[in-house]
Formats: C-alpha cells, structure tokens, sequence
C-alpha cells in the first residue's frame, strides 16, 4: 500500500479558465511559428487544406478525452481509461508509454527552445544545454508549489501568448496579397497529404487536462465548456498564422524559424529574429510546463495501482501536489540530457521516440474510449455506433507506421510494464 492511505487528497482547483490555458498551451507548441512555413513549401497555399483537415480531425480526440474525464473525473486520464476499460495490466503499460513519452520528450522540446535562442544570439553549446536544463528546473520549482501557483502561470503564458500571435498576425495582414494564393495547389493535391501528415503532431495535447481531471472544481461542466473554447481558439491561431504565412510569401524567405520572423519584424521591426526566439521559449516552456502538471499526475495514478513503486504515492499535506511523483518525473530527464548531448541525438530521433509513445498512448485511449462509450450506450438501452472514439483510434492507428524504427522504444517499454505487472505488482497483489 501507498503511504498516502487517508492523507492529504489533490486540491480541487482548476476553473474553465485554467483549463482553456491547460488546453491551449498543451497543444499550441513551437510548431506554430515553424509548421505553417513548412507545410507551405510543401503544398503552396493548398497547405490551408491540411490546416483545415487536421483542425476538423482534432476534434474526435478533445471530445473522446473530455467526454470521458467528465464522466469519470480521476487523476491520471488516458491511464483511468485503460483501467476501467482493459484492466491494471494494459493501464500499467499506458503508464509507463507514458513516462517514455515524457522522459524522453521534455528534453527534446526544452532544447528546441534554447536552439531558437541560439539562432537569434551567439551560444555556444554548453550555454544551450544550460538554458534547457533551467526551463526544466523551473518548471518543477512551479509545479512543486501546488496547482494554484501552476494554474496562474498557464494562465499568463496563454495570455500573452494569444496576444502575441494575434498582433503578429493583424499586423501581417496589411501586407497579405491575394497573388500570394494562386495557384493554389502549385504541386498537385498530393502535397496536402504529406503537409498534413507533418502538421499532425502539432494537435497532439488534447490528452493532457485529461490527467488533472480530479482537481477540476466542476468537471461535469467544465470539461465540454473548455474542450469547446480551447479547439476553437488552438484552430483559430493555427489558421490564422498559416494564412498571414502564405498570404505574406514569408515562407519563401527559407529557414526554419525565418518565415515567423519575417511576419514579426511587422511588429517590432528590425528585431524580428530575436523577438521569434524570446516567443519560441515563452510557448514551449508553458507547453513544458503544461505537461509537467498532467505528466505528475498520471505518475501518481499509477503508483497508486502499483504500476510505479508505491512509495511515489503522496500528497505534500501543504501543496497538496504529488510531490514524489514529481521528482520521479524529473529525475530521469538528467541522464536523457547527458545521452541527448554526448552522442548528439540528433533532432528527428530525439522527436520520435516520444511520438511513437504518445500515439501508441492514443492508440489505447482511442480504444478505451471506443469501448466504454459501447458499454454505455449498452446500460442505456442504446446501440450507437461510438463515432468520435471510433474515428480517433483509426487516425492514431494511421499515422503509427509513420514514426518507423523509433517505435523499437515503446516495444521495448511496453514488454517492460508487462514483465513488471506480473512480477512487482503480482507480488504485491498476493501481499495484500
């Protein structure tokens, strides 16, 4: 048994506006200020078909997850399906895809944002390795002085963050020419494909509020309300930034991190470079720290059902955060740095090995999803085909080849849970 046994619980206070922030700054990533560009030299202006595409697709998986939570409002998310739905065993496995998705990925990410500083300032890389480091480390200091304190700085970042594409955006759009827009699918239709299979990983996210469900004041009103909100306002940006891209012709300028910087010199003129890079770190490290709250708390989901060592289950009796959970998060993203940057992963692989975990996660969660809405309709007297899960768990399931041999990692991990749960948790099940 966990020590925190009739102890301290999480601290209910999570209100729709927190969870718009939780929404919008798990999903909105770097990715807003390098895809649009991207996917532009891809398909040309048809690119707007595959920002379209994936806005409408992303829908199926916010409301399955929200629809889910609100139902059955526990710690964990994607996790608590999986139990309810498949048992201890295949949650055990969600938990630990779980911990690679984000052992793994933290890392990656917080690099990225010290490499846009160091595109706009002279670095060198020991002082990009630091800076990374350090948006970790804050991270965890916020996080481990409870939700509340977490909660504020979500909602400033989103804030902020919100106001900064939407000036970058007005002000780019009195240089937008319909010229720009034609033709329209200057490669053919095939294009928009490839443009949307790249664009995909930037919607992933929605899975995360899911894992702070419990400390939700009213979850049952709450989660459609801001599921609503957030995919209308995540579509919206998206949308938006992609077209002032295009309509622009700022993505000819080449680059990876150039056509953003373009569209903001509109906005602050000659410093561009160095306002994209100083924007890039403010949106990934409140993605990080997003992650960071939901990550903690399928951690100690899983402690709590012996898939991690029970001794992770605790609530600081004054936080009120799972403050073991916490550092068994963050812990293990030392020795990711130390591989990251003496064999000097290179950036693709550091990105797939989490994306494999996650969609194999979504994966599970699709399913789950697809058989507890089944078995609700079942006890309802209903037999309605489980659409939105339905569709979700045929998109994870579609885009999983694409991740290739980066995959060999989530095997590898998912063969671990198993080998545990019948070693570890069988144990612990014939002690109690």
């Amino acid at each position: 048994m966990g020590d925190n046994q009739g102890g301290a619980s999480l601290r209910k206070a999570i209100k729709l506006r927190h969870a718009v922030a939780l929404y919008v700054t798990s999903v909105i990533g770097s990715g807003v200020l390098l895809l649009p560009g991207l996917a532009a030299i891809i398909a040309g202006p048809g690119s707007l078909l595959a920002w379209i595409l994936l806005s409408v697709a992303s829908f199926p998986f916010a409301f399955t997850f929200a629809s889910l939570s609100s139902r059955r409002p526990e710690s964990g998310g994607i996790y608590s399906f999986a139990k309810e739905a498949f048992g201890k065993r295949i949650a055990t496995v969600t938990g630990w895809l779980f911990a690679l998705w984000v052992i793994t990925g933290a890392p990656a990410v917080s690099l990225i944002a010290a490499s846009y500083l160091g595109y706009a300032f002279p670095l060198d890389r020991p002082e990009t390795l630091l800076l990374s480091s350090l948006m970790l480390v804050t991270s965890f200091i916020i996080n481990y002085n409870g939700i509340v304190v977490s909660n504020r700085v979500q909602l400033g970042a989103v804030v902020s963050i919100i106001a900064l594409l939407i000036a970058t955006v007005i002000a780019s759009a009195f240089y937008v020419r319909v010229s720009d827009f034609t033709p329209f699918l200057p490669n053919g239709l095939l294009p928009v494909g490839t443009a949307a299979a790249l664009i995909f990983w930037s919607y992933l996210g929605y899975e995360n509020v899911s894992n702070v469900a419990e400390e939700f004041e009213d979850p049952k009103r709450d989660f459609k309300r801001s599921i609503v909100l957030s995919a209308l306002v995540v579509s919206a940006l998206y949308l938006s930034v992609s077209f002032v891209t295009i309509g622009t012709n700022a993505y000819r300028t080449g680059g990876n991190i150039a056509p953003f910087a373009v569209m903001l010199s509109h906005v602050v003129g000659a410093y561009g470079a160095s306002g994209t890079a100083i924007i890039a770190v403010f949106i990934i490290f409140s993605t990080i720290n997003a992650y960071t709250v939901g990550m903690s708390r399928v951690f100690y989901a899983v402690s709590k059902d012996g898939g991690f060592p029970r001794v992770l289950d605790h609530i600081h009796p004054r936080t009120k955060v799972p403050d073991r959970a916490l550092i068994a998060l963050f812990l293990p993203m030392i020795p990711t740095f130390v591989v990251y940057y003496f064999l000097n992963v290179n950036l693709e692989t550091a990105l797939l090995v989490p994306s494999g975990a996650a969609i194999v996660v979504y994966v599970i969660g699709s399913a789950a999803g697809v058989r507890l809405t089944a078995s609700k309709e079942e006890e309802s007297g209903g037999r309605r085909i489980p659409f939105l899960p339905l569709a979700s768990l045929a998109i994870s399931l579609i885009v999983l080849p694409f991740v290739g041999w980066p995959l060999l990692f989530s095997a590898v991990v998912c063969v671990a849970a198993l080998f545990y749960s019948f070693t570890a948790m069988g144990k612990q099940e014939s002690g109690n």
